[in-house]
């Protein structure tokens, strides 16, 4: 969970915000025009799930429509190194996330830095991942039953993801190492392909984020096995944690976040992050986020920063440890 200190720095930094951007914004009205968001993954992935709500609300809150502009390639970073290079005129703006932490480690030749060419403005949203499988497919109805029958079968499974390099990706290493098992991955163009393949029965199981396969779990098209980290979600209480099921080191999460191209004006940068923090913060939203088991961690500017930097650090280490994953 994001610490208290860390909320404490958002808020600080929020107050130190709010004298100069309410001048501002009384001379300088924003937005005038639509807003560009763009989501490096095509559509009907998790990315895709909190940015439409989101934009449906911030239209409502400003006026103004925040177009989604969907760049999918490279596990994220062919959208990410568009946005890198987009106008830092205050209506363009890029939502990334965990993926992004983690394509340092991995992609030798990237064409931006998420440290360096960005300026984080706020963290939308956090979700655990969710181990899931086609219950067509495999008939484990536990996690355990489902590392009994790998053990016995190595390789005979497969596991589909958002990319080689992406979250899933690495959650699924992560899995295997954990359990001394084998499991093939299967890597897909974005989440909502390696979803749609699972659901179509294409592949057998995926470690997702919980925001997609929400709704796919309650229409029964894919069975959850195991939640990751320490608690049960809210949202699916039914579903035991890694930690009671035996892996009490096995937590990842996903996580959504705002970020403008460096030098985007700071005023434009606080109306941005205030436009999304009220958008977030609707009742519909509210509701469409805890349905999905999402956190509105509420960081913004410097202590997003600190938590995105923490982030790359942390999966460094997990890559290292996989033995070390490069994608020319």
């Amino acid at each position: 969970m994001v610490s208290s200190l860390s909320r404490r720095q958002a808020i600080v930094a929020a107050a130190s915000l709010a004298g100069s951007f309410g001048a501002w914004a009384q001379q300088h009205p924003w937005p005038s025009k639509p807003v560009n968001l763009i989501v490096p993954f095509p559509a009907g992935g998790g990315t895709d799930a909190f940015a439409r709500p989101l934009g449906a609300q911030f239209t409502r809150q400003t006026g103004q429509n925040l177009l989604i502009d969907n760049k999918g390639g490279g596990g994220g970073t062919v959208g990410a190194a568009i946005a890198a290079r987009a106008p830092a005129d205050g209506y363009n703006y890029f939502m990334g996330g965990v993926h992004h932490a983690i394509a340092p480690s991995v992609y030798p030749k990237l064409q931006y830095d998420l440290l360096q060419d960005f300026a984080p403005l706020i963290l939308v949203a956090r979700v655990p991942q969710v181990v899931v499988v086609n219950p067509k497919r495999v008939e484990a109805r536990t996690i355990q039953e489902l590392i009994d029958y790998v053990k016995k079968n190595p390789g005979k499974l497969n596991y589909a993801s958002a990319g080689s390099g992406t979250s899933h990706h690495l959650a699924g290493e992560l899995f295997k190492q954990q359990t001394g098992t084998f499991i093939t991955h299967i890597p897909y163009r974005g989440a909502g392909p390696a979803l749609q393949a699972l659901i179509a029965g294409e592949v057998d199981m995926m470690f997702d984020g919980l925001g997609s396969s929400a709704a796919h779990i309650k229409g029964g098209r894919i069975k959850p096995l195991m939640m990751a980290g320490r608690t049960r979600n809210p949202a699916f209480p039914d579903v035991p944690s890694a930690a009671e099921s035996g892996l009490k080191d096995y937590d990842v999460a996903t996580w959504y976040g705002i970020w403008a191209p460096k030098g985007t004006p700071p005023e434009m940068q606080a109306a941005m992050t205030e436009a999304v923090r009220k958008s977030v913060q609707t009742p519909e939203n509210k509701q469409i986020w805890a349905g999905q088991g999402a956190e509105f961690a509420n960081l913004e500017g410097p202590a997003f920063a600190g938590f995105v930097q923490l982030e790359v650090a942390k999966w460094a280490k997990v890559v290292k440890a996989s033995g070390g994953i490069r994608i020319d």
